[in-house]
C-alpha cells in the first residue's frame, strides 16, 4: 500500500459526508482542506471515474438551473474502503515548503533575499492564523455533532502550527538582521 492515491480516499471522505459535483470536491479541497491537502479538477475527475468503474461511488445526471451536473455518492464498498483506510497508522506525514526550500539555499543570493523570503512567508502565516482562528471559532457552536469535532481538531492543530511558524518567523528576522550587520 505504498503507493496508494491518497485522493482516492480524499474524495471518498468527502462523499461519506454528503454528495458532491466534482467542482464542489475541488471548492473543498481550496477551502476546508487546503491546510493539510490539496488536489486539482486533474487529479479529481479521473480519480472519480476510477472510483466508480471499482464501484466505490455512483454519479447521477442532474440539472440545475439548466446546466447539466453530475453528483456523486458514496458506495457501501467505498465506505468499506474508505473506514478500511481510516483504520490504518499514515504511511507518511511531510512537510514541503518552497520558502525553506529558498532559505536553505539563501547563501546564493544574501540576506537581504533571505529576510525578504521570512517576510513573505510571516505575512502569509498570519493570514492562515486569522483564517484558522475564525473557523475554529465557528466550529465551536456545533461541537455536538462528532463530524465537527475533528474538524476542530485540525483546526487547532493548524492554529497551533502557525503560531509556531510566527515566533520561528521572528526569531529568523532578528538573525539574519544580527548576521547582516557582522
Amino acid at each position: 500500500m505504498a503507493n496508494t492515491k491518497k485522493m482516492d480516499y480524499v474524495l471518498l471522505g468527502l462523499l461519506s459526508h454528503e454528495p458532491m459535483t466534482g467542482y464542489e470536491m475541488k471548492k473543498r479541497l481550496d477551502t476546508a482542506l487546503r491546510f493539510f491537502w490539496g488536489g486539482s479538477y486533474g487529479s479529481i475527475y479521473p480519480t472519480l471515474n476510477q472510483l466508480e468503474k471499482e464501484g466505490k461511488v455512483t454519479k447521477e445526471n442532474a440539472s440545475e438551473n439548466g446546466r447539466e451536473k453530475i453528483s456523486y455518492s458514496i458506495t457501501e464498498i467505498g465506505r468499506e474502503v474508505l473506514c478500511d483506510w481510516l483504520k490504518k497508522s499514515a504511511e507518511k506525514d511531510e512537510l514541503r515548503y518552497e520558502t525553506l526550500l529558498k532559505l536553505f539555499f539563501a547563501n546564493e543570493v544574501g540576506f537581504d533575499e533571505a529576510l525578504a523570503h521570512v517576510e513573505r512567508f510571516e505575512e502569509k502565516c498570519k493570514s492562515e492564523l486569522f483564517v484558522l482562528n475564525m473557523l475554529a471559532n465557528s466550529l465551536t457552536q456545533c461541537l455536538d455533532e462528532d463530524t465537527h469535532k475533528y474538524y476542530y481538531l485540525t483546526a487547532k492543530f493548524g492554529i497551533q502550527t502557525y503560531t509556531a511558524y510566527l515566533e520561528w518567523c521572528t526569531e529568523a528576522r532578528k538573525l539574519i538582521k544580527e548576521w547582516k550587520t557582522k
